[in-house]
């Protein structure tokens, strides 16, 4: 299928899509409660597509109905062609669009198709988003060791931000100089949910978590010298912490840690 909607020749005439979130799901109930809307009439409303086939990717459109947010693109892998596909279908569908890990050479291609879209080159992150951006819910801070670390701890931001929250940035605070990381205790003091991202021996994360009475999350990097230098060290150090409540996720997988916080501050 090509972005002009031909499908080994034929052309398909684009169906409307409706945009079915969780938020458009609690309108029509409330409706349906005080009698302004009938229940057949809301059944179909809600009656929406639910999964897209291209010819190269199946998107899941009811995600955003299930879990809070749309369906993620991992770039890595896709050639330009294909993230593009996948972000004007979703946007087609009424959904906004996070695309990580997308290479440089893609991004004017999928812009191409989406003039909204933002690129964060630091992040390696696309944000194609549909409609108003929410107003962000406070409480998530996102902490980096050193300034190598920055690359992923700007991956956690962006997932946490295209999830509708605020997000605090603290740089630079390692264990080197702990003296940096007290000068910000009233921001730690605040915050829901703490991100830290950290390389070398990983130590950070564990001095958070035993400063600081709300969930801390790890993230390993692939930063440091030698043997465990590929973030093997970091990840270890970081999964046999003696601070209780100190969860962690996979090396670099900013992503991972910006979404559980997401989810961890929706809930508080």
């Amino acid at each position: 299928m090509n972005r002009n909607g031909q499908i080994n020749g034929r052309f398909r005439q684009p169906k409307r899509d409706r945009v079915l979130d969780r938020g458009r799901l609690r309108k029509l109930l409330r409706q349906v409660k005080d009698g302004r809307l009938g229940i057949d009439s809301a059944l179909e409303q809600m009656q929406v597509e639910r999964i897209a086939e291209l010819e190269h990717s199946t998107l899941d459109l009811e995600r955003a109905v299930r879990r809070g947010f749309p369906e993620v693109v991992f770039g890595h892998g896709k050639n330009p062609d294909q993230i593009a596909d996948i972000v004007q279908r979703m946007n087609k569908a009424g959904q906004s669009v996070l695309v990580t890990r997308i290479a440089t050479e893609a991004v004017s291609t999928v812009i191409a198709v989406a003039p909204r879209a933002k690129h964060n080159p630091e992040a390696r992150t696309l944000r194609a988003p549909v409609g108003r951006a929410p107003k962000g819910k406070p409480g998530i801070v996102v902490m980096t060791a050193g300034t190598s670390d920055q690359i992923v701890g700007e991956e956690a931001v962006e997932t946490a931000e295209a999830m509708g929250n605020q997000v605090i940035r603290i740089r630079d605070v390692g264990v080197a100089g702990l003296h940096r990381l007290l000068t910000h205790k009233e921001t730690l003091a605040k915050a829901k949910v703490i991100v830290v991202v950290a390389g070398m021996e990983g130590a950070l994360p564990s001095v958070v978590a035993g400063l600081t009475d709300c969930p801390v999350i790890g993230v390993p990097t692939s930063t440091g010298y030698g043997y465990g230098g590929e973030g093997e060290a970091a990840l270890l150090a970081m999964l046999n912490s003696c601070a209780a409540g100190l969860t962690v996720v996979n090396i670099d997988n900013g992503f991972g840690a910006g979404y559980a916080a997401a989810l961890i501050n929706r809930a508080r």
